[in-house]
């Protein structure tokens, strides 16, 4: 099995969310499991000038930018069409997804490759048989609450793709009791199934 951990909190020492994706990689990985790691902190373009829903541009009209941006695309998609289990970690910033996330998903969103139109106009995701598990953090947001805008937006783009095994943990509400949000979320993965 090829598990791709994604983690995609700014912060790199004492982030919560990417300390519990380890949790969760580690519970589930079998030996012989292998690990495709993608911290999008570290080389996450922001997609601009994209003209294109799906991002399919020909390649004679394609600027030096776009050829960057389908090279980082090229190779997410890779990374997720290899994959059987995929783990994002994700903080809630100011009630919705980090930046790096969203770039993410709209470099992922490739017409042909991660989901198709079908001929009566409705989209269909094409990554069938994938699991996720979903690590989402937050300070104050209470997770599924009316402020939380990550969590359904991330399920959502993940059925677009064509996963619908999708697991939460949570650490909501770190700020006004850190150590029972992590002891929770660390329950909810002794509970996990891989």
């Amino acid at each position: 099995m090829k598990i791709y951990q994604i983690d995609s909190s700014a912060r790199k020492k004492g982030s919560s969310s990417r300390a519990l994706a380890k949790k969760v990689l580690d519970k589930i990985r079998k030996p012989g499991d292998e690990v495709i790691y993608r911290d999008l902190d570290d080389e996450m373009l922001f997609v601009s000038g994209l003209t294109e829903s799906g991002m399919k541009i020909d390649e004679k009209d394609q600027t030096e930018e776009h050829k960057k941006m389908f090279k980082l695309s090229d190779k997410l998609v890779s990374e997720l069409k290899e994959s059987d289990i995929i783990i994002i970690s994700a903080p809630i910033y100011n009630y919705g997804p980090p930046a790096t996330l969203k770039a993410w998903s709209d470099l992922a969103a490739r017409v042909g490759e991660t989901f198709r139109f079908k001929p009566d106009g409705r989209r269909e995701g094409l990554l069938k048989n994938k699991r996720a598990y979903l690590v989402i953090t937050s300070g104050g947001t209470k997770l599924n609450s009316k402020e939380d805008f990550l969590t359904p937006w991330l399920k959502f783009i993940l059925n677009f793709f064509g996963i619908e095994k999708v697991d939460v943990v949570s650490a909501d509400q770190m700020a006004l009791d850190y150590d029972k949000s992590i002891k929770d979320a660390e329950l909810q993965i002794e509970k996990l199934n891989s």
